[in-house]
């Protein structure tokens, strides 16, 4: 890299003049006072990141010494919990309190709805996931496996009728009328405010007259109706000169749903981005999404076109007045966590930018341009996601870097909003305390079961082998803990104010088997879940016109509390039922996973694939399975459940079908043919051989060391 001195910075000479030329003019900031501000607030913050950081593997320390030294003996819970806070792991907790956020726009406060996350180095991805906030329901439903049989090469007009079938069954459920159901509906008008639904020229109505808030063209042949659903809206396309419109007794041709209510562009576990130039690429798209111009060049089905963000959607209410829907999802920004250094500027004692203080400036500079267009917020508030933080301490070192930010770019105190990845067990146990660090500016919390899971097995790594990946699911901890962080959001006040977020289903191939399953995550009481597509964003969607969260939220503040014993309750194996055959198969499902994403990240810096599993179910991958399946690995190996040779036996056997499974890749390099020269596969055997001794077990320190290995080669 070509370096610029300032202000005891060595700064990567492209993203300095990124930062002036592309990001600075326009925001009424100065690239001086940007540079000399940084400079200073950067060299005061990076030695606290790097204790916060050393604490870590101090408490850990304590925790293995425990283990090691209690070995052999009963477990027992009570003295594991007092221990745990002798070594402030976990903190005492104080008195109740409620939040305080401001500012906050609807998507976040008040309307429970589906969250895509999409890397934010891909534009044209990132332009979908930002339009996402509408999807056509027809659409969704015929091109995916929630209609049973086969699509064909053209429409085939059974399967076809199976999807109306099914909108008509789900607007009955949910927007039922005074009589009859809407498959008999044969004509569709407004008279005065009311909408007629006739049927066998009857008029018909709504039950709930409320429900019909506007539609497009002449109240006589309106060309779209509105409706509204627990604050979500759907709108009915009338078309009778279309295909699907003419053949339709109401000549319905379309359901438009909308869909991804927010969206998470994210910088961290699905982009793989290690220097300046990958830096640059990700701010660009941000940039472009703050100021409403980000465009990709698209080519489908051999024509070309630019892909764009959606404008908002206009409507006539009922009583004649305007109505404006917003055409995009509201765009929450995941910083990178306070590990992950970044060789894109030097610091005066010659170390790495820590990631996350350089996200927390350049994001938000970004995000100044939307300040004055209002494209994403409406509320002038800047949403960032912070993940992996361990505990109050490094959440309050969050919010100290937070106001430092807002005083460096002269904005509002708590503009900055901020969203808690509930994914590491020493936040988890003190979940409340670290919303209390950030009770002014908290606007989202959720579970993530992936890295959660990955933290669950390296905090507890020496007291014994841990169940089948498999098991986990069904595990105390597990349950308990997705109960545990509703519990602590609605007892702070998280009702119509922030987010209480799910986690993400993991199978984009499997549409049929999310509806059955994840409607679970609204009657859990999150307002948000996190879906892998647009698609499933618009599927998603139905389960929540069929559960009203706020009402679920309030059923829940009566239940049972979950406790903070069965939170602890370390998934250990019992081993008396193991086949070498049984201890094979995980072992080959892991390394399956790990080699199909890490060959990818390594060689083509992809941060996010849909990697075939040892079924060949798609499943999407990111560093969160990542730190999973190579900390299961890693913790046999150390217990003695497995041994090297049958790892790297695995390994090879693997890495074979993986290079079978990508051989239509044009881009691929065969890891099998140089085992010893890949480095994509000495990076996933790494992940695994030294795993143990990974910071909390994550996979980005030897990912970075391996794909900045790979870029010096090409």
């Amino acid at each position: 890299m070509n370096y610029i001195e300032k202000n005891n910075l060595k700064i990567d000479s492209k993203l300095f003049e990124f930062i002036n030329k592309e990001v600075i003019p326009g925001t009424n900031i100065k690239p001086e006072d940007f540079w000399t501000n940084f400079g200073k607030i950067v060299h005061e913050l990076t030695p606290i990141n790097k204790s916060l950081i050393e604490k870590r593997e101090i408490i850990q320390k304590k925790i293995d010494n425990w283990h090691k030294k209690n070995e052999g003996r009963d477990f027992n819970k009570e003295e594991y919990i007092n221990f745990l806070k002798s070594i402030s792991y976990i903190v005492n907790s104080k008195e109740d309190f409620k939040i305080n956020t401001s500012n906050v726009d609807k998507e976040i406060s008040s309307i429970a709805g589906p969250q895509l996350v999409v890397p934010v180095d891909n534009a044209r991805y990132a332009l979908n996931a930002a339009n996402a906030r509408w999807g056509s329901l027809y659409d969704a439903l015929y091109g995916t496996d929630v209609i049973p049989g086969e699509k064909g090469d053209s429409y085939n007009k059974e399967r076809g009728d199976k999807v109306i079938s099914y909108v008509r069954k789900f607007l009955n459920q949910v927007f039922s009328l005074n009589t009859g159901d809407w498959e008999e509906v044969t004509k569709i008008q407004i008279e005065g405010d009311e909408l007629v639904l006739e049927i066998n020229e009857k008029k018909n109505y709504l039950k709930d007259k409320e429900k019909f808030v506007g539609f497009s063209g002449e109240k006589t042949k309106p060309s779209s109706i509105l409706l509204k659903n627990n604050n979500l809206h759907i709108d009915i396309i009338i078309d009778s000169k279309s295909t699907i419109g003419k053949n339709d007794k109401a000549n319905i041709s379309d359901f438009i749903i909308e869909s991804a209510i927010s969206t998470i562009v994210d910088n961290e576990d699905s982009v793989a981005a290690v220097d300046a130039e990958d830096k640059i690429k990700c701010y660009r798209n941000w940039l472009g999404l703050m100021r409403g111009d980000l465009t990709a060049n698209m080519e489908k089905n051999g024509k070309k076109f630019v892909r764009k963000l959606n404008n908002d959607r206009n409507y006539t209410a009922k009583n004649g007045s305007k109505i404006k829907l917003h055409g995009r999802a509201l765009l929450l920004n995941r910083n990178v966590g306070h590990l992950m250094t970044n060789p894109s500027i030097i610091l005066k004692d010659g170390s790495e930018i820590p990631e996350g203080i350089m996200d927390a400036f350049i994001s938000t500079l970004c995000a100044l341009h939307d300040f004055k267009s209002k494209n994403n917020s409406r509320t002038n508030s800047f949403y960032i996601v912070k993940p992996k933080m361990h505990g109050p301490e490094e959440v309050a070192f969050t919010n100290t870097l937070f106001e430092k930010v807002e005083d460096a770019l002269r904005i509002k105190r708590y503009s900055i909003k901020v969203g808690i990845m509930d994914e590491e067990r020493r936040t988890t146990v003190n979940l409340k305390e670290c919303i209390r660090q950030v009770k002014e500016r908290i606007v989202f919390i959720n579970t993530g079961f992936l890295d959660r899971t990955g933290d669950e097995m390296h905090t507890s790594f020496e007291i014994g082998p841990m169940i089948f990946k498999g098991e986990m699911k069904k595990s105390i901890w597990l349950n308990s803990y997705e109960n545990w962080n509703v519990d602590i959001g609605l007892d702070c006040g998280f009702s119509g104010k922030a987010q209480i977020g799910k986690g993400m289903w993991a199978m984009p191939d499997k549409m049929g088997d999310m509806m059955d399953q994840k409607i679970g995550h609204p009657k859990s009481g999150a307002n948000c879940a996190w879906v892998p597509s647009p698609t499933a964003a618009t599927l998603h969607a139905i389960h929540y016109h069929k559960v009203n969260v706020f009402d679920e939220q309030e059923k829940i503040k009566l239940r049972e509390k979950a406790k903070l014993e069965d939170i602890l309750e370390i998934p250990t194996a019992d081993r008396a039922n193991w086949s070498i055959d049984n201890i094979n198969r995980e072992l080959e499902n892991n390394a399956q996973g790990i080699l199909g994403y890490v060959v990818r990240w390594i060689d083509q810096g992809v941060g996010c694939s849909k990697v075939p599993d040892i079924n060949n179910i798609g499943l999407m991958e990111d560093r969160a399975t990542l730190r999973i399946s190579s900390q299961h690995i890693a913790n046999w190996l150390h217990h003695g459940v497995c041994d090297k040779d049958q790892v790297m036996t695995v390994m090879k056997k693997m890495a074979s079908i993986v290079d079978e499974q990508n051989k239509n890749d044009t881009n691929y390099k065969k890891m099998s043919n140089d085992f010893e020269g890949s480095v994509a596969f000495s990076a996933a055997c790494d992940l695994i051989f030294k795993g143990r001794v990974q910071p909390s077990g994550y996979t980005e320190p030897l990912l970075h060391q391996k794909r900045l290995e790979k870029k010096s080669s090409i």
